[in-house]
């Protein structure tokens, strides 16, 4: 983290930098987003943004993909609608404890993240 880095947020206990190459590194408490392990590939490149919960961060890739992590209770699991994820997707929003992806289309997400 010593160069390159374009923006960092937190959530509860933990924090995501995105460095300009579009990859994400994380910190903190590991439950609360912390440890990205999981979904590390994911977060190699192509990131342009990235948002938080309370206990989870949701990263936004280039070509409207999302990928999420952390406390699966405060957004981290999105696994229940991640066909609605993979592309397409133009911006996420977030509140204490879910994600709302924006579609290219105009339509939201249905579900929470």
């Amino acid at each position: 983290l010593a160069a390159r880095v374009t923006s960092i947020t937190g959530s509860g206990w933990a924090f995501a930098a995105l460095k300009d190459s579009g990859e994400v590194v994380t910190w903190g408490r590991a439950p609360d987003g912390g440890d990205s392990s999981a979904v590390a590939d994911r977060l190699a490149a192509r990131v342009t943004s990235i948002s938080c919960t309370h206990g989870a961060f949701a990263a936004l890739k280039d070509f409207g993909g999302v990928v999420t992590w952390g406390r699966a209770r405060a957004g981290g699991d999105s696994s229940a609608v991640s066909d609605r994820l993979v592309s397409g997707v133009t911006s996420i929003t977030s509140n204490l404890a879910a994600f709302a992806a924006l579609k290219d289309a105009g339509e939201v997400s249905d579900g929470v993240i």
